[in-house]
């Protein structure tokens, strides 16, 4: 058994049901949910977007290898609306890296284990840039230590607000 940490998230829609309806089918199919926090807005991030996200960090137990677990998060985004087609049809006009979305499910934890193959990257390699991740990871996980960077959930949002205080300055 592992436990894994997920970052639910979308800006298209109706967000707030999709991410319900994510939270039951990551319970019903990928594993027992042990943990959720309440669910974030925030604004785009990397890109411009005149709708916000709302984001919730999802921990829960599984039996699944991160492989299988991701192939099951592919699934359900998949059937909760996600077009990465379309999605990368935009990102390429506007020349962005990022685009709105209907959902997004990232894995940001599975135990402690460092996984860098060409499909699947954990933990999650930009989490620690992201307020709209750290936030809600913090209300479930705050004393989970990256295992990389050696730092607290709660460490790492320190210390992002810590620079993004001294950039407006």
């Amino acid at each position: 058994m592992a436990r894994a940490i997920v970052i639910t998230g979308g800006n298209l829609d109706n967000v707030k049901a999709r991410l319900r309806q994510a939270q039951q089918m990551i319970n019903e199919r990928l594993g027992v949910i042990l943990r959720c926090s309440h669910m974030y807005e925030s604004e785009a991030w990397g890109f411009t977007s005149s709708e916000h996200f709302l984001n919730q960090a999802i921990e829960f137990d599984t039996d699944l290898t991160p492989e299988e677990l991701l192939a099951g998060i592919l699934e359900i985004e998949k059937e909760l609306g996600r077009d990465r087609e379309a999605e990368a049809a935009i990102k390429a006009e506007n020349g962005e890296p990022y685009s709105s979305r209907k959902i997004d499910i990232d894995i940001l934890f599975y135990d402690d284990k460092v996984i860098n193959t060409p499909d699947l990257v954990i933990p999650h390699p930009l989490m620690q840039e992201r307020e709209f991740v750290l936030a809600p990871l913090s209300e479930i996980a705050p004393n989970k230590i990256h295992p990389l960077l050696d730092k607290t959930v709660r460490e790492m949002r320190g210390e992002l607000q810590s620079r993004q205080l001294a950039e407006k300055e």
